[in-house]
This record gives structure tokens, sequence and C-alpha cells, in this order.
């Protein structure tokens, strides 16, 4: 098996997230890979709400102040981590190829009954994907 060289850590900078955090630095040190990493936002649909763009501003903040955290405790330089807009299965695919990832790692929140029949972003890039894609359990 060769070594990975640049890994992509997709995260939703929740709490949840941290064993897969922990996962990517193991992996990236192991391997002498660089890592990068990836956080998508959603777009808040704007039907009937006039005031969606005072919305989707704090979210957007936030998550800038989140990802500088994360950056600084994972010593990832800041042009190594991308905040995106759009769905999370087609951004973080976008990024791997664009960037040349040879390992993507995603955490998994173990949804269960209807929204596991219907999917999950952890799924959309396990097979979306041209490289490798490690799931890491992100529950008990």
């Amino acid at each position: 098996m060769s070594k990975y060289t640049h890994i992509l850590l997709a995260t939703d900078l929740s709490e949840t997230s941290e064993r897969a955090n922990a996962k990517a630095a193991e992996l990236a040190k192991q391997n002498g890979a660089k890592l990068s990493v990836i956080h998508c936002i959603e777009p808040i649909p704007a039907y009937g709400y006039p005031g969606f763009a005072d919305l989707e501003s704090p979210v957007i903040d936030q998550a800038k102040l989140e990802m500088n955290k994360l950056g600084e405790v994972m010593d990832i330089p800041l042009d190594n981590q991308r905040i995106e807009f759009g769905s999370v299965k087609s951004e973080v695919l976008k990024a791997a190829e664009d960037l040349g990832i040879d390992l993507i790692i995603i955490g998994s929140h173990g949804r269960h009954g209807i929204s596991r029949l219907l999917g999950s972003s952890a799924a959309g890039i396990v097979h979306g994907a041209d490289c490798d894609v490690l799931t890491v359990r992100c529950f008990d």
C-alpha cells in the first residue's frame, strides 16, 4: 500500500467531529502527508423570507471563526483551509479533485431510519470519490 501524500479532512466543525480530526492528524503524520480541511455551508433556502441574508452572515462568520480555531489546533495553514458554499458531497469531491487528494476523511454521525435510507454526505462522498475515503465513527 502506497503512502498518502495529501489528505482532505471534511468537517462540520462540531464537537462530535473530534475523532475524525484526530484520525486525520494521525494519518497525515504517519504518512508525512499534507493535510487540508474543508467545511461546507449549505445555502439557506430564501423561500418567503426577505431577510435570509441576515441569517447567512452570522453562519459564515461563525464558520470562519471555528475553522481558524481548528487550523490553529491542528497546525493547518490558512492556505490549506477551505470554506465552500453548496452541497457537501459536491464541494468535497470538487476540492478533492482540484487539490489532487488521495485520501478524504469524513466523520459519520450514525444516523438511523429514514435519514439513513435517503443517504448522507458521507455516503455520497464514499460513492462519488475517485480516491480512498475513510469514514470515522463520531459517536459511541
